[in-house]
């Protein structure tokens, strides 16, 4: 018996909550969207938008080495924290609770071994949606990542689709570059089955992990490119970073911490202890160069009418990483995803609305030519 989904008029709008807590494990990102329409006739209106930083030591127990206890006790606090930020984002728009169709939570991812990494595939997103649903009163959809590795992808990229949905060119086909804690690109043009996507290697991740141990915690990020920019690039080390297996596979990929967190941090400070501001220099020219290696191998072949790459997440607030970035691609144009009309650091929280509203009608909405999986499948599981 199959049971039919939640709503069954697609034309109908759907107000509804995402909620992300990116690699950076920074804050949680709420978005509250009105969806229209399914598939290749939907349509996407951002109400709010909020960020909810997380505290100093709850960054510090996310990042850190987890047992099954202290995994389960992160799992509920997590889900209080997201529960206050989707309270937070329908305050700020003043949309009461009753209005509000589903909420959509990613949580936070705190493993990803995806095809190819491991004998068995897996990923696992925290953030209880149970307690979400209980703190709120509202459905929430959840878990978007399994159903996509149980159909053999990788359950990564997931952007692509909304990238589809909000951004695609009708003329040639656009790059929506998300520079998070892990870089990735989606291009998407009219057809959704043109569409690929994939994880290009380290955005800000490695960046992040040397910041805190240059400064003692004190900043989270290279902030402004400043400690970055009085550094000078090791060319050997860059080069033993490059020849990375991961850079050189052919999508789809995914990655994560795993490869490109704390313990490669530490390899690092442990290699040039002495050096903080040029092992930053190093990991941003990492980043600029695995990301334009990627265009030049995959990206171009397939899309030599590219029109212009369209950068979001965080590393759009670093401007000496944007004008390397722009540099290294010359001459194609570099823009901030602003420039489409959407606010670069709601970009992911809406893709979870979007997920859950696309969940409540019972429309799939994994990219299987992006993650590799064998079809299309509905993404999400529901807490009532």
């Amino acid at each position: 018996m199959r049971l039919p989904p939640p709503l069954s008029d697609s034309e109908r709008p759907r107000l509804c909550i995402g909620l992300l807590s990116g690699t950076s494990a920074d804050a949680v990102e709420a978005a509250l969207c009105e969806v229209s329409g399914t598939g290749g006739g939907a349509r996407l209106r951002l109400l709010s938008h909020v960020s909810a930083p997380f505290p100093p030591d709850l960054v510090a127990r996310m990042l850190g080495p987890q047992d099954a206890h202290s995994l389960s006790q992160l799992d509920f606090e997590l889900g209080e924290y997201f529960a206050r930020a989707a309270l937070q984002v329908m305050e700020q728009a003043g949309v009461a609770r009753s209005d509000v169709a589903a909420i959509g939570s990613h949580g936070q991812t705190m493993a990803h071994h995806p095809p190819g990494t491991t004998e068995v595939p897996s990923t696992l997103q925290i953030g209880e949606p149970s307690v979400i649903a209980e703190l709120t009163g509202l459905p929430v959809v959840s878990d978007f990542r399994t159903r996509d590795v149980a159909a053999g992808g990788h359950g990564a990229p997931l952007v692509p689709y909304f990238d589809w949905v909000a951004f695609r060119g009708l003329q040639a086909p656009r790059a929506l570059q998300n520079l998070g804690g892990i870089a990735n690109v989606s291009v998407v043009g009219p057809l959704l089955d043109d569409t690929f996507a994939f994880d290009t290697g380290p955005g800000n991740m490695v960046l992040d992990g040397l910041a805190r141990r240059a400064t003692h915690n004190r900043l989270a990020c290279d902030l402004d490119g400043t400690l970055s920019g009085q550094g000078r690039v090791i060319p050997e080390l860059l080069e033993e970073l490059l020849t990375d297996d991961f850079l050189a596979r052919p999508p789809p990929k995914s990655t994560g911490r795993e490869r490109y967190g704390d313990a490669l941090v530490e390899r690092l400070w442990t290699i040039h202890p002495d050096r903080a501001n040029d092992l930053l220099a190093t990991a941003l020219e990492l980043t600029v160069e695995s990301t334009a290696r990627a265009y030049e191998t995959w990206v171009f072949p397939r899309a030599p009418d590219l029109e212009a790459m369209y950068v979001s997440g965080g590393g759009t607030r670093n401007p000496r990483l944007m004008e390397r970035l722009e540099a290294r691609l010359a001459p194609l144009p570099v823009r901030r995803l602003d420039s489409l009309g959407f606010p670069e650091g709601a970009k992911e929280a809406a893709l979870f609305a979007l997920l859950a509203a696309e969940y409540l009608v019972g429309t799939p909405a994994n990219v299987p030519s992006a993650t590799g999986a064998k079809r299309r499948v509905v993404l999400g599981k529901l807490t009532p």
